[in-house]
């Protein structure tokens, strides 16, 4: 019998980060709440921090300061307990080997369970679930060197959602998709955030997504907190209505981001 338990979610406290060998921050002073069960995505011009943030998240890159994931440091954790907790969809990488579209999706089940054992059937039937929610079920054989980036972009998607983990983060998930597929992306992570996790100590998690976009409307639309960063620093954290009325969206743009989002539309005629 599993216990539920609602989660603390994740906290920083002063947090900087700086890549080996560079001498500038590519994060300074983040402090904020992500609170578990919430939507929330991240938003800011290119190279301002935000995947660096979602690698700091993770423990891929050292950091300064504080970040606990419910009430636990992510510094004094190992590996394989963040993996149990946290799944990360990076960006695409232009080397990966000639793994099947299957294949590649079952590697996020060693990922969750520390590797290591026998391929079991409730593995199989994830996988198989999270194939079907990414529309991969025809390319299942297919090897990924004869994918396009959409087809890649939606494997590594499903390899995230294969972890089963109650937090997901997703660095630029859109990106390569066609209309229908960000539309269907949309639904689902709209649907999973909605849900719980059971992790492997058999306590109920809700589910919290923490996505990198940059589609403004869609991270509008999806997300129930924002952040918003410019030049590796947080200029907003809050809820979507606080975004606009504070301006921080064209801070973080330097123009007015909702007056382009209605330019873009009048190409439309009325009726």
């Amino acid at each position: 019998m599993t216990g539920t338990a609602a989660g603390m979610g994740i906290s920083l406290r002063g947090v900087s980060a700086t890549y080996p060998g560079a001498r500038v921050e590519a994060l300074g002073d983040i402090s904020c709440d992500l609170p578990a069960g919430a939507r929330i995505c991240i938003l800011g011009e290119n190279g301002c921090g935000k995947t660096t943030l979602l690698r700091v998240l993770t423990g891929l890159l050292p950091y300064e300061g504080s970040i606990t994931l419910d009430g636990i440091e992510v510094s004094s954790m190992r590996r394989t307990d963040i993996a149990s907790r946290v799944a990360l969809m990076a960006q695409i990488s232009p080397v990966y080997f000639a793994y099947t579209v299957r294949e590649t999706v079952l590697l996020g089940r060693y990922a969750a369970t520390r590797g290591g054992h026998a391929l079991r059937l409730s593995d199989d039937e994830i996988v198989e679930e999270c194939l079907s929610m990414a529309g991969l079920q025809e390319l299942a054989q297919r090897p990924l060197t004869e994918l396009s980036g959409g087809q890649l972009q939606r494997v590594f998607l499903a390899r995230a959602w294969a972890q089963r983990t109650p937090y997901l983060l997703l660095d630029e998930p859109t990106n390569h998709l066609d209309l229908r597929y960000q539309e269907g992306l949309a639904q689902e992570l709209l649907s999973w955030s909605a849900g719980e996790t059971v992790t492997a100590s058999g306590v109920s998690h809700r589910n919290t997504f923490i996505g990198v976009f940059h589609d403004v409307a869609l991270a509008l639309r999806l997300a129930d907190m924002l952040l918003i960063m410019r030049g590796g620093r947080l200029i907003y954290c809050g809820d979507r209505q606080g975004a606009l009325e504070s301006h921080a969206l064209d801070e973080a743009y330097g123009l007015d981001v909702i007056e382009h989002m209605r330019r873009a539309l009048d190409v439309f005629p009325e009726g």
